[in-house]
């Protein structure tokens, strides 16, 4: 699927290219974070001097120091957050891109497992199209009903592929839109809350406001654990093909084993996949837990969940048509 990676790509530069956007905030910020300290240390020295107490400094340093934080913002506020947590991003990605690798290994051992298992059973001509032409030859003309059942039973192995395979790249369709739908809100929400981070620092500077600084931390730290735990997401779910495969590859060593052509437990493998990406906002909201996602939450748990609803229906359907047919033959 180089068409979805390209575009994760795209929205991965687009991040970078709309961060300089948070310098044109942050002129904005100043002004209404330097009124906000006027009142801040104001108001903390008429009380001290009102009621004769000593000053204490330390406590009048926090507008001056969310101040710089303002005027440096792209470099020491996302900068730094970036640095940390770009870390757990590279151990993750290298996580999936380890147990990828493997599962493209061992997808050519079932192919070829599977090619050999029709061979052992005498059926390499369902698979393999000049087999089949070799069957022909060895049968001739004056077994013309062996070559009829022949020509019927390529048909219907054809026909049954042909709609699992379809119906298998509009899940992996699926399946990669869902990925793609999370990494494109992730994104967004990354873009605006960098472009009006300085705007919230310079409220928190006020009276009544201080959490917002706390919020918009806690906030930007959740949805940009959306890629790690969307990749730790997909390494799970190809270590779970692995698994599958490889047991696939043990049962296709007994001679006797013939393998079914159906994949109706990769369909719902897929539809799982599906709709687990769309639980990936709540379990970072787990790890850090960010004030006022509930309800994002909620709208995205409730589209999975119709979704996969939707999609098992398909699934249960194609599953049945094709049952149908083959008992029907």
């Amino acid at each position: 699927m180089t068409g979805f990676e390209n575009l994760h790509q795209i929205l991965h530069n687009l991040y970078a290219e709309m961060m300089p956007l948070c310098a044109s905030m942050a002129g904005i910020a100043k002004g209404l974070a330097g009124l906000g300290a006027l009142f801040y240390v104001a108001t903390r020295l008429w009380q001290a001097l009102s009621r004769a107490e000593p000053i204490d400094v330390y406590p009048l340093l926090r507008p001056f120091a969310i101040g710089i934080c303002i005027m440096f913002f792209p470099t020491i506020v996302l900068g730094g957050l970036n640095s940390i947590l770009s870390p757990l991003v590279q151990g993750t990605h290298s996580m999936l891109q380890t147990q990828t690798l493997d599962m493209n290994r061992w997808q050519q051992e079932k192919d070829k497992a599977e090619r050999e298992a029709y061979t052992h059973a005498g059926k390499a001509w369902l698979v393999d199209n000049e087999a089949f032409d070799r069957k022909l030859d060895e049968l001739g003309i004056t077994d013309a009903p062996e070559m009829i059942g022949m020509y019927l039973e390529k048909a219907l192995y054809d026909v049954k592929k042909t709609m699992r395979e379809w119906f298998r790249e509009v899940l992996e369709w699926f399946f990669h839109a869902a990925a793609l739908c999370i990494d494109a809100i992730r994104t967004f929400f990354l873009v605006v809350l960098s472009i009006l981070g300085p705007i919230a620092f310079a409220i928190s500077v006020w009276d009544g406001f201080q959490s917002t600084l706390t919020q918009w931390i806690t906030r930007y730290v959740s949805i940009y654990l959306w890629l790690p735990v969307s990749d730790l997401f997909s390494t799970i779910l190809a270590k779970i093909q692995v698994l599958m495969m490889q047991h696939d590859v043990a049962q296709m060593s007994d001679p006797s084993f013939l393998p079914d052509s159906t994949s109706v437990v990769y369909i719902i493998f897929l539809i799982t996949g599906i709709v687990g990406y769309f639980t990936i906002p709540s379990v970072s909201n787990w790890i850090i837990q960010a004030g006022g996602m509930g309800n994002y939450g909620r709208n995205i748990n409730r589209m999975a969940t119709s979704a996969g609803s939707a999609l098992a229906g398909g699934a249960g359907a194609a599953a049945g048509n094709v049952t149908g047919r083959t008992v029907g033959n």
